[in-house]
């Protein structure tokens, strides 16, 4: 799973930072990293979205289980750590991935991937002489998510672009 998805360093983003630096002002740079950051905006929702609804059934006897000791679903915070910055220096554009600072110690890195592959292994109630095994379908909730986002950022991202070079000229 590709932790981030970006979408900088053509070179007409390139040329247009050029254009932009000459130009020198900060009002139009400040505006089109607004409008690049809205582009972005509904891939990182979707994201948000796609983590908050799939599924992890437990893998245990029936009638076990309950609320997660830490009080922090798992869900919840690793769809607040999906973020998004924009560039407009030498590498123009935009980026959506999972920023790993924004979890929690216990929630490694590799997480998200293996919801992403359909499978989560980890202790049971923090202990870790005990592990047990929860099965997802594979729901592709970052790959399929960004595969279907991608064309409609680079899109918008590409009418930012014209719109601003139209302005230049």
């Amino acid at each position: 799973m590709p932790r981030s998805v970006q979408i900088l360093g053509t070179g007409q983003l390139l040329e247009l930072s050029r254009k932009l630096r000459a130009a020198g002002g900060p009002r139009l740079r400040a505006n089109t990293a607004r409008r690049i950051r809205r582009a972005a905006e509904p891939l990182q929702k979707d994201l948000q979205q796609a983590i908050r609804t799939v599924e992890l059934p437990g893998s245990g006897r029936k009638g076990r289980g309950g609320p997660s000791p830490t009080r922090r679903p798992l869900r919840a915070t690793l769809a607040g750590a999906v973020r998004i910055s924009v560039r407009s220096g030498a590498s123009p554009g935009a980026r959506v991935w999972l920023d790993h600072s924004r979890l929690p110690d216990d929630i490694t890195a590799g997480v998200a991937a293996r919801i992403d592959d359909g499978r989560l292994r980890h202790p049971t109630f923090g202990n870790r002489k005990r592990w047990a095994n929860q099965w997802a379908r594979p729901s592709g909730w970052w790959s399929k998510t960004v595969q279907d986002g991608t064309q409609r950022m680079r899109d918008e991202v590409a009418r930012v672009r014209d719109d601003v070079r139209r302005d230049l000229q």
